[in-house]
C-alpha cells in the first residue's frame, strides 16, 4: 500500500525554522501499529494520520503519533494538519479565514485557518480541554540536579513548578534568567528517578523573559517518555501554559496574551502565539496560534514493512 504524505514546517514563517511536521491526508486502511512504525520512519516531533469523522458535523478524525507512542492532542500537529489539508483542498477555505473542527482524542478541536491570496498562511485553535493541576512535583532541588542547573537558577515563590494539563500534562519549571535557560541539560538517570512514573513526566521550562523584542517568554520542552529529546515547539504545552500563567494573573476579566519562543537552542526558532480569555477569575478559553511553512511532498510506501 502507498499513502500520500506532506512534511511541513510549522510556528515559522520560513522553511527549515519551527517544528517538523508529518501528514498522512488519507491514512484509511492503517493499523495502529503501522501508524506507529510510519512515526518511527519519519522520526519527527509528530506525524498525523487522517480520516473521515466519526461526527458527520466535523472535519476530520486525527491520529497524532510521536516516535514512542500515540498522544491525544498536540498543538502544532492540529494547526499544521489545518494548513496542509487546506492547501493540499481537501479543506475548502472561505474567504481569510475557515473554521474547521478536528475529532482528537480530546475530543472535539475547534481550528481556525488565516489564509492569504487563497494559500493557508497560519492557524489558531482553541482547546478542548480546559487546565487541570497534577499532583505536587519533586522539590525543587531534586528538580535542579536533574536539569543540571543551580538550585537557586529555579524560580520557588510565585512561579514555583506545577504540573498542568489540557489533554496531555507538562510539568512547568520556571527558572530566572535565559542563562540558565542556555544551560539546560537533561540527566535520563535523574529522570526516570524522579518523573518516568509521573503524573507529568514531559518537562516544560520556561523564562519570564526572551530574546527577541516581540516576544514574552523563553521555551524549552524535554519528553523523553514519547521518544523526543527535546522538543522545537509544543503548542500542547502552550495551552496549558496559559493555565500556568494565566491563574498567576491579577487580571480577574478580559483576555491575556504571550508570545513564546522556543527551539532556540537547537536551531529551529519557533514562535507560539498564546492567548486566554478569563471572567470572574477563571479562565474560560485557550487558544494557540501559529504560522505554517510547507515543505515537501511524497508517497510511503509500506507494502515491504514488517508487521509488528
Amino acid at each position: 500500500m502507498q499513502f500520500r504524505f506532506f512534511t511541513a514546517d510549522i510556528f515559522t514563517d520560513y522553511a527549515f525554522g519551527g517544528n517538523q511536521l508529518a501528514v498522512l491526508p488519507d491514512a484509511r486502511g492503517l493499523k495502529a501499529a503501522q501508524m506507529q512504525q510510519i512515526a518511527r520512519e519519519f522520526n519527527l516531533s509528530e506525524t498525523v494520520f487522517v480520516f473521515p469523522p466519526d461526527d458527520p458535523a466535523n472535519t476530520r478524525r486525527l491520529r497524532i503519533f510521536t516516535p514512542g507512542a500515540e498522544v491525544p492532542f498536540a498543538g502544532h500537529p492540529t494547526i499544521g494538519t489545518a494548513c496542509v489539508l487546506a492547501a493540499g483542498g481537501d479543506i475548502g477555505l472561505n474567504g481569510e479565514t475557515t473554521d474547521i473542527v478536528f475529532e482528537e482524542g480530546v475530543g472535539p478541536v475547534a481550528v481556525r485557518i488565516s489564509a492569504v491570496a487563497g494559500q493557508p498562511r497560519s492557524a489558531e485553535l482553541t482547546a478542548a480541554q480546559m487546565p487541570e493541576t497534577g499532583p505536587k512535583p519533586p522539590l525543587v532541588s531534586d528538580l535542579a540536579a536533574m536539569l543540571s542547573v543551580d538550585v537557586d537558577d529555579i524560580d520557588d515563590g510565585e512561579y514555583a513548578p506545577q504540573a498542568v494539563s489540557c489533554g496531555v500534562p507538562f510539568l512547568y519549571i520556571t527558572l530566572r534568567s535565559l542563562d540558565a535557560m542556555a544551560r539546560l541539560h537533561l540527566d535520563m538517570t535523574r529522570w526516570r528517578q524522579l518523573l518516568a512514573d509521573y503524573w507529568a513526566p514531559t518537562i516544560y521550562c520556561i523564562a519570564l523573559v526572551a530574546e527577541k523584542p516581540d516576544s514574552d517568554i523563553r521555551a524549552r520542552m524535554f519528553a523523553p517518555a514519547f521518544g523526543i529529546a527535546e522538543d522545537p515547539a509544543t503548542g500542547a504545552a502552550a495551552a496549558a501554559l496559559a493555565g500556568y500563567l494565566g491563574s498567576r494573573e491579577s487580571k480577574a476579566n478580559g483576555t491575556l496574551h504571550w508570545v513564546v519562543e522556543q527551539g532556540f537552542e537547537m536551531g529551529r526558532p519557533s514562535i507560539l502565539r498564546v492567548s486566554a480569555d478569563k471572567q470572574g477569575g477563571q479562565l474560560t478559553a485557550i487558544r494557540v496560534a501559529g504560522d505554517y511553512v510547507p515543505v515537501s511532498e511524497g508517497v510511503i510506501n509500506i507494502s515491504c514493512a514488517r508487521p509488528e
